[in-house]
Parts: C-alpha cells; sequence; structure tokens
C-alpha cells in the first residue's frame, strides 16, 4: 500500500509521515516531492495539495483531507469525476470551535471589554447583572461541528438554536431548516455563528440581507470560510449599528493583508484561522481507521458528496 503525503501550508510534514507510519505498519508512506517514486500511491492525505497532484498520481483510490471543509479541493485541476473525497470529521476541531465561540459570547454578553476600559481608567464600576434572554445565539451548521459548538453555549444557558439545509436537529437547541425555517432563524439570533460548509449555496450568505434580519445590537462571529462574508457589508452593518462586533478567523484572502481595515477596526476581533485545528494524533488514526476500512472493502462515513459539495 503507498500512501503520499502532500500539503502546501504543513511547516512539519515529517511529522506526519512518521505518525502516519506509526499507525499504519507496512504501509510505503512518503512525502510529495522528496524525489522517491511517484504514479503509484493508491491513497493521498492533503491540505491545499499541487495542481499536478492527479496527473503524477493517476491511480489514487481515495483522496483524505487534513479539515473538514472541501472547497479547495473541489475546484483542483484535473480532479477525476470518481475520485472519493474524504473530508475530516472533527479530529479535535469541534471543541476548539466550541471554545472560540464561547470567548467571544461571553466577552460581549458579559461586557468584558467596558471592564477592560474601565481597569485603564482606574474605575471601579460593577455593571448590570447579565440577561441570557437577551443574548439568543444562532448557529449556522448542524453537522459535528456546529452541534459541539451549540451544545456548549446551551449549556451556559444561552438561548441557542441551530440553523441546516435538512432541520436536523441537535441535542439542547432549537432547530430550523430550510429557506423558510432560515428567516425565523435569523429572527430570533443575536449572535450569529457561521460553522457552514462554503458551497455555492452558502457563499456570501453573511451580507447585508441576512444581517439585516438579525435581532439589534448583534454579534458575527465567522470560523467557516472567509468565502461566506461579504465584507463590505460587514462594515457597513457595524457603521450602522446593526451590528456591535464581528469575531473573524477565516478571510477570503489569507494571510489577512497588511492594509486591510479589519485589522484596525476596534469592532472587529481577528484571529490567524485558528479556531479549530486538526489535532495530529486524532486525525493520523481517524485516516488511519478509514483507510484500513477501504482495504477490507468496507463503507466509510465522510465521503463528500459532490453535489453538495461537502
Amino acid at each position: 500500500m503507498d500512501i503520499v503525503f502532500a500539503s502546501a501550508q504543513e511547516a512539519e510534514p515529517q511529522a506526519w509521515i512518521e505518525a502516519l507510519r506509526d499507525a499504519l505498519p507496512g504501509a510505503r508512506i512518503r512525502l510529495w516531492g522528496d524525489g522517491q517514486p511517484e504514479g503509484h500511491a493508491d491513497f493521498a492525505v492533503v491540505w491545499a495539495p499541487p495542481a499536478d497532484l492527479f496527473v503524477r498520481e493517476p491511480r489514487l483510490r481515495a483522496l483524505f483531507n487534513l479539515g473538514a471543509g472541501v472547497d479547495a479541493l473541489l475546484c483542483l485541476p484535473g480532479l477525476p469525476d470518481d475520485l472519493p473525497l474524504v473530508r475530516l470529521e472533527d479530529g479535535g476541531m469541534a471543541v476548539q470551535m466550541a471554545e472560540y465561540t464561547l470567548y467571544h459570547l461571553l466577552h460581549e454578553s458579559r461586557d468584558f471589554g467596558r471592564y477592560e476600559r474601565q481597569q485603564a481608567e482606574v474605575l471601579w464600576r460593577p455593571l448590570d447583572d447579565i440577561d441570557r434572554a437577551a443574548w439568543t445565539v444562532g448557529v449556522l451548521g448542524a453537522g459535528a461541528m456546529g452541534a459541539r459548538v451549540a451544545q456548549a453555549c446551551a449549556a451556559l444557558e444561552y438561548p441557542t438554536a441551530v440553523w441546516s439545509r435538512s432541520g436536523r436537529s441537535v441535542p439542547g437547541a432549537e432547530s430550523y431548516g430550510g429557506e423558510a425555517g432560515l428567516v425565523a432563524f435569523l429572527a430570533r439570533t443575536r449572535v450569529l455563528v457561521n460553522v457552514l460548509p462554503l458551497t455555492d449555496a452558502t457563499r456570501g450568505i453573511l451580507c447585508r440581507r441576512t444581517f439585516e434580519q438579525l435581532r439589534p445590537d448583534a454579534l458575527v462571529i465567522n470560523i467557516a470560510r472567509g468565502g461566506h462574508l461579504v465584507e463590505s457589508d460587514l462594515l457597513a452593518a457595524l457603521d450602522s449599528g446593526r451590528l456591535r462586533a464581528a469575531a473573524l478567523d477565516v478571510f477570503e484572502r489569507e494571510p489577512l493583508p497588511p492594509a486591510h481595515p479589519f485589522w484596525s477596526d476596534a469592532r472587529i476581533r481577528v484571529t490567524p484561522h485558528v479556531a479549530g485545528a486538526s489535532l495530529m494524533d486524532r486525525t493520523v488514526r481517524q485516516i488511519a481507521d478509514k483507510i484500513q476500512a477501504l482495504n477490507r472493502g468496507e463503507v466509510i462515513s465522510g465521503v463528500v458528496d459532490r453535489n453538495r459539495q461537502y
């Protein structure tokens, strides 16, 4: 069995190679471009792989992505129509995304930013008690990531709802589905958290129309993809007072250009795509288990539906 690891953005690829070798003893596991013979790989483990991957590795049986989002893979030139794409199912990302969301939710709902300003002014002034009913959370996306985020918010007694195309239910949260459900979902939401996959249908969903349907003084948290956000609409909504703040971890261009207005806007908190990192041990174990299952002729989960784009 031949496996190639191909990632243009991984700083320490050799650590992944060693972890895969430990998990799959007996397999030939090599790094893309290391000079070893090519063209015989059965599986590829990738993140932002090279454009000529499919030309140089025409015998692939499956492509394993090191993340949950596969929008970049679907755009790769030469991607065979019949090649299974397997997305990562959690891999330690869900709890991190829940932590990220809770940090920003608590920062706004408990008004910790004001306490920080009061400290700078040497001012001792307790603020009003929190009214959780006023901080309704709405999570776009009800998969493994969205469900974990929603349940974390609900556990702290914030009124929480999820929206997905199918209306999938999540314990502890209200569930909404479809276009009709989206209207009602947005109308009850003050803290909007986006965990959707990026597809043709969801690109630009964080836009003026969406912001105008939220409850007043809303907070937007985007931990999915930069392509979900219409940046000019966000700035306009902040300027008009429709939104109070935004927490953004993903961007259309990454790294975010130094001259981008988000850097200097006090209403926007920027982080460098760190809300949910794939943990190596969990990720490797999941991929290894699925490769072994495929070799036994079994059906595996996480295979991307090309029509739905996730």
